[in-house]
């Protein structure tokens, strides 16, 4: 029904049908996915997103390069060959002149730099590309080979992990969008390109009337594999990331280490951290493990710094057995002083407390082993990590001295800790506020000058006993701790930089509330009830500090949480600091240490806040959700993906729907426009349209299709036939009744096919 074309070369023809190449699509595809990861891990800003669409239109250009000379090679294989040699030479030298540009002052090769993970090695450009060239030849070709040339099912699957296997020896968790069209990519090709073999049991189909179902079964294949439940693996990478012996690769992981540093920041705690095995523990409950505290907050630099009240030496000695913290805070000092001064009891409303005294939480001990050495390193640190409510480190197997620091913390003296260190700590219960009497204890004695209260007990203390007794009184010393310094509380632990927005929400949160325990609970619940979300993969921009976080972003580690928490809280009123150290909270059986029930590794890095309750003294606090709600709430791969794969069927149903009801709608909507439009329009549309539907192709005249329709169906649209030739062979102006003569034999070849559909089960879809 169309004239004959000729077989006259077109370019445009030639340049459309190839660039809209799926293999060379899918080889774009692949190349951009992996160049995103090759990205400079340490900028926060869109370079890897830059780097990857650069990589990715380049890859294109090259690609379609590439594969015109494979098609030259199929045809002419000895000079295809000759010529693909020739590019192979020019790529080898751009290859090897990138590693030599790189290598300039780079303390490794191209190929530890490529085996090693990116996060643990400076970012190197030039290494980047020679991977790039490298890569993309050779994609390249064994995509177009076994794909074009020869189809092996299983070696495609091989190429398709390559991106996975790249991503995964880093540890890192590919885009979601690149997982959904790289499996999208894979199925289509594999199913545009399956080779079948002609037998009486297979029948052939063109790929034109197949489109559609390929289409709809990537969509539905896409929703269901990523609405899928997926198991949560985590990796441990130990062992092949210690087969390397470089000491840039230990770099970062020895900072790590050393928690407590001059400066602290978020960095320690996000991205992609070698996971080495720390501590193993046994103990009755999970932990925090202090390091450090810092108690300055720079806004412009979103960072922390210890001051003077966080280092001073409280307490030396070289036996190992040494008195952090009291069983219940300063509690037991102001009882103890109530017993000893009945005025002083009275005046603070104490005299009740006296005879049964208050709940005092089970005094429990944990014993922690370093097995740094285990792992191969030789890492040395000054900071013993200290439970939380720890009352004595007990027994040290370093030899030599260690203090105690007003912070709450224990460090050696002179010489560090090794790497092979035994700590064993007594510590109370986290029982202390579950006590009514307790909780009515404190915050009776909240409602005082408290002052005045602290210099009332040293005044009690002192002329109650001797120096003797006080320096063997471990309540008495705690106490004197905060008391020496409660200026410096006040002054140094209530600053939030003046920040208005700060000291808004703060008021908002803690209105009404009298005492600090019940303030501090509420601005830990906050983050949980506001939609902060926990996500080690979020890169802050430059500038941003805990204001942003507090107010705009809702999005970031514990260190946010944390220094959060901090401001809130010295804007209400409570002294507080930020703290760097451990979650122990992994249990699991020791490695090394068979009477251990916890695990401590890299990835346990931890930050939080501790809060002065007045008559209580330093608590920690938590408002960074629980682990168990991390792995729920973060934005992991299998979480973004279900969300997309729920987006994806959506969209998927809705287009297999109106792939469904589309025929019959493009039905109705012709017989609809019908009386709008000419009758020559008509007839051609009506003829076209018919053809559609039965599957005829362009080649078959009118009478033959004709003929097609009657077999097919046992439609006769010979009317319509006649009047389309006098229309477009005669070149006849048609009427009224001609326009009715072709609606009307269309609806009886659309009727007469559904009919047989419905018989003999014909599967071509009628559009």
């Amino acid at each position: 029904m169309e004239k004959t074309k000729t077989n006259n070369f077109s370019l445009r023809s030639f340049l459309l049908r190839t660039m809209i190449d799926p293999v060379l699509w899918y080889t774009v595809l692949v190349m951009t996915a992996l160049m995103f990861h090759y990205r400079d891990h340490e900028k926060v800003d869109n370079h890897g997103y830059i780097l990857a669409l650069g990589c990715g239109a380049a890859t294109f250009v090259i690609g379609w390069l590439l594969f015109r000379i494979f098609d030259f090679m199929q045809k002419r294989h000895l000079l295809g060959f000759l010529l693909y040699s020739a590019v192979g030479v020019c790529f080898a030298y751009a290859f090897r002149t990138a590693i030599n540009w790189g290598q300039e002052d780079y303390p490794i090769t191209w190929g530890l730099w490529f085996l090693t993970p990116q996060d643990s090695v400076d970012y190197n450009f030039m290494f980047t590309m020679a991977f790039y060239i490298l890569f993309t030849v050779f994609m390249c070709s064994v995509i177009y080979y076994f794909t074009r040339v020869r189809y092996r099912i299983f070696m495609n699957f091989l190429i398709f992990i390559i991106p996975f296997a790249i991503y995964g020896k880093e540890y890192e968790k590919m885009p979601t969008l690149f997982i959904i069209l790289l499996a999208v990519g894979y199925i289509l090709l594999m199913v545009y390109y399956r080779q079948l073999k002609d037998n009486e049991d297979t029948l052939f189909v063109s790929r034109r009337r197949s489109w559609k179902t390929i289409a709809v079964y990537a969509v539905l294949f896409a929703s269901v594999a990523a609405l899928f439940p997926k198991p949560a693996i985590e990796a441990d990478r130990t062992t092949l990331e210690t087969l390397i012996n470089a000491d840039i690769l230990t770099d970062k992981l020895n900072n790590m280490l050393n928690v407590f540093r001059d400066t602290s920041d978020g960095q320690r705690f996000r991205g992609n951290i070698r996971t080495v095995n720390i501590y193993e523990a046994s103990s009755a409950d999970d932990l925090h493990l202090k390091m450090g505290t810092y108690s300055t907050y720079y806004f412009d630099n979103d960072s922390w710094k210890p001051d003077d009240i966080d280092l001073y030496y409280r307490q030396k000695t070289t036996d190992n057995n040494i008195a952090i913290g009291s069983p219940m805070g300063l509690a037991d000092a102001f009882l103890e002083a109530a017993s000893l001064d009945s005025e002083y009891a009275e005046k603070y409303g104490l005299t009740k407390y006296l005879k049964d005294g208050l709940d005092v939480p089970e005094q429990r001990t944990v014993s922690i082993y370093t097995v740094l050495g285990s792992s191969g390193l030789s890492n040395a640190y000054d900071m013993a990590p200290v439970p939380q409510n720890a009352v004595r480190m007990s027994a040290c197997s370093k030899r030599g001295t260690i203090a105690t620091l007003s912070g709450g913390t224990v460090s050696s003296v002179g010489s560090n800790f090794d790497n092979s260190e035994r700590f064993r700590f007594e510590y109370s219960a986290d029982t202390f506020f579950n006590s009514a009497k307790n909780r009515e204890f404190v915050n009776n004695l909240a409602k005082y000058d408290y002052e005045q209260l602290l210099t009332d007990t040293e005044e009690v203390f002192e002329s109650s006993k001797t120096d003797e007794e006080l320096d063997s009184d471990d309540a008495y010393g705690y106490f004197r701790n905060d008391y020496l310094y409660y200026d410096k509380y006040c002054d140094l632990l209530l600053e939030y930089g003046d920040n208005k927005r700060i000291k808004e929400l703060a008021d908002q949160l803690t209105d009404g509330i009298d005492n600090d325990f019940e303030k501090a609970r509420l601005l830990e619940r906050y983050f949980y009830n506001n939609n902060y979300v926990y996500n080690l993969g979020y890169k802050k921009k430059k500038g941003e500090n805990a204001e942003d976080f507090i107010f705009e972003t809702k999005t970031g580690v514990c260190y946010e949480y944390a220094t959060a928490m901090v401001l809130l809280a010295r804007a209400a009123g409570i002294p507080a600091r930020y703290c760097a150290g451990y979650n122990m909270n992994q249990r699991a059986n020791g490695i090394i240490n068979d009477n251990t029930n916890y695990i401590v590794t890299t990835k346990d890095a931890h930050g939080y806040p501790q809060l002065y309750i007045k008559g209580y003294g330093w608590m920690d606090f938590e408002p960074t959700i629980t682990d168990a709600n991390i792995r729920k709430g973060s934005k992991t791969a299998t979480d973004m993906l279900s969300r997309a794969g729920l987006i994806i069927l959506i969209g998927g149903l809705i287009v297999l729907l109106f792939v469904l009801v589309y025929p019959w709608l493009s039905h109705k909507i012709f017989i609809f426009m019908s009386g709008r439009r000419s009758p020559e329009a008509v007839i051609k549309a009506a003829m076209q349209r018919i053809c559609r539907i039965y599957d005829i192709e362009n080649v078959n005249t009118s009478s033959e299709a004709a003929s097609i329709v009657r077999c097919t169906s046992g439609a006769d649209i010979s009317d319509a036939v006649e009047v389309f030739d006098r229309a477009f062979y005669g070149e006849e102006k048609l009427g009224e009744s001609d326009r009715e003569t072709a609606v009307r034999a269309y609806i009886c070849a659309y009727s007469a096919y559904k009919e047989t559909k419905k018989g003999r089960g014909i599967t071509n879809r009628i559009t």
